[in-house]
């Protein structure tokens, strides 16, 4: 299959033309080595097994060795010898030029004493986070509404259709938004999110900090987690969610999980935002629950696009989640951060994008019609709630849904489904 365009694409050549390096890191099979590649002149693949020990002798020996080649040079599945890091980070001092590096991993390592990883890299190797692909990157959006154009008050607004039904929706959120998943029969492409959640669970989640774990605490924590996405259940509930089955797991247990789970990039919480308010009520603090893409939630709960359909409750958090995953990409560029609001009063907004100029927008996501008058009155409170005198007023208000059409409310609200979204 051809290589798709992703947002990282541009992201990449711009990090390299001011920095020495660049860390691409997320989750397996989410497209990292492939992006790398489009712009590396040479690449090492460290995992390669006929040559992975000759690697690891040369790092032992001389770790300099591995960097020689043509730049940019790209060290795939660096976190696999980790003395690469302090090589890269002293060769971009010796030899003070941009574009040398490219480094993909889908762990990050620990500091485990052992004197492997020295140094922070801070100036010398930027990062860039990569997810599985949006809807946008494969094809599946029309792409009609413009996320930098809503917040550059340029977006031209018509009557957009969208083409995914919500049949089609389930059946994308199940599969997942992984490269390898497109281009094949959808029925094998359903079983991909399973087999990544069976290598997760089995290998990765012990590789990540060299623990053994128990793979059935691991999966019940998952399925915890799923169970509970797009709230903000703290980890006391995920705990007793855990002991129903298994009495012994003690809280040090279930926090070494979710490190090692957080470091393999598969869960990816989201922030509270805590602007200003012209009211003295109290904002709530806790991080939503989410992961990188909604189909490892489905995986583990064994679910397929038929049996969400049919909980249209679970299916509208299931669909919160998928939303997360292609807003985080289309604010990327923008450099953008995707928050939630949830305020004492009850007064709540789904999404928060700020981005690093200050400029900030309100979404709620929905799943149906019926919902979308009370959630631009939601946007609107929320709007006469802030503090605009210190935030500023917000850039657009939108409801994001899985409906069939994109417009403008006279209220000055965006109502767009998923599936006519860009960056």
């Amino acid at each position: 299959m051809e290589y798709l365009k992703r947002i990282s694409d541009e992201l990449l050549a711009k990090k390299l033309r001011s920095s020495a390096a660049v860390l691409i890191e997320g989750p397996k099979w989410c497209g990292k080595t492939s992006t790398g590649a489009q712009l590396a002149k040479s690449i090492i693949y460290i995992q390669d097994p006929d040559k992975r020990q000759m690697y690891r002798q040369m790092a032992d020996a001389q770790p300099s060795l591995l960097l020689e080649g043509d730049t940019p040079r790209m060290l795939d599945e660096w976190q696999t010898i980790p003395v690469i890091w302090d090589a890269v980070r002293f060769a971009a001092d010796q030899r003070q030029k941009m574009n040398q590096f490219i480094l993909t991993g889908s762990a990050t390592p620990i500091d485990d004493g052992n004197g492997e990883i020295e140094h922070t890299g801070t100036g010398r190797i930027a990062r860039l986070r990569m997810r599985p692909m949006s809807l946008w990157e494969s094809l599946e959006s029309t792409g009609q509404v413009s996320l930098k154009d809503l917040f550059d008050g340029k977006q031209a607004m018509g009557l957009y259709e969208n083409r995914l039904t919500i049949k089609d929706l389930a059946y994308i959120m199940c599969r997942g938004g992984w490269p390898g998943t497109l281009g094949i029969d959808k029925a094998d492409a359903l079983e991909v999110p399973f087999n990544l959640v069976d290598e997760f669970v089995n290998t990765d989640v012990n590789k990540v900090d060299n623990t053994e774990k128990n793979p059935q605490r691991v999966r019940a924590v998952l399925r915890s987690y799923a169970r509970n996405i797009s709230t903000m259940t703290v980890a006391t509930t995920i705990m007793k969610d855990v002991r129903a089955n298994d009495i012994s797991i003690t809280d040090k247990t279930l926090s070494n999980y979710l490190t090692a789970l957080r470091r393999l990039f598969i869960v990816e919480d989201q922030k509270a935002w805590q602007p200003s308010l012209r009211s003295k009520t109290a904002i709530r603090t806790s991080d939503k629950r989410h992961f990188v893409d909604t189909s490892i939630a489905t995986a583990v709960l064994e679910l397929n696009p038929t049996s969400i359909l049919e909980d249209f409750n679970l299916f509208g958090f299931l669909f919160e989640d998928f939303c997360l995953r292609d807003l985080r990409i289309y604010s990327q560029p923008l450099r953008g951060t995707v928050y939630h609001y949830h305020d004492n009063s009850g007064l709540e907004a789904d999404m928060i994008i700020r981005l690093n100029d200050g400029r900030w927008a309100a979404i709620e996501v929905k799943t149906g019609n019926k919902e979308i008058e009370e959630a631009a009155s939601n946007l609107i409170k929320l709007s006469n709630t802030v503090d605009t005198s210190k935030v500023g007023n917000p850039s657009f208000m939108m409801v994001l849904t899985a409906g069939q059409y994109a417009y403008q409310r006279k209220d000055g609200v965006y109502v767009v489904p998923i599936g006519c979204l860009k960056d």
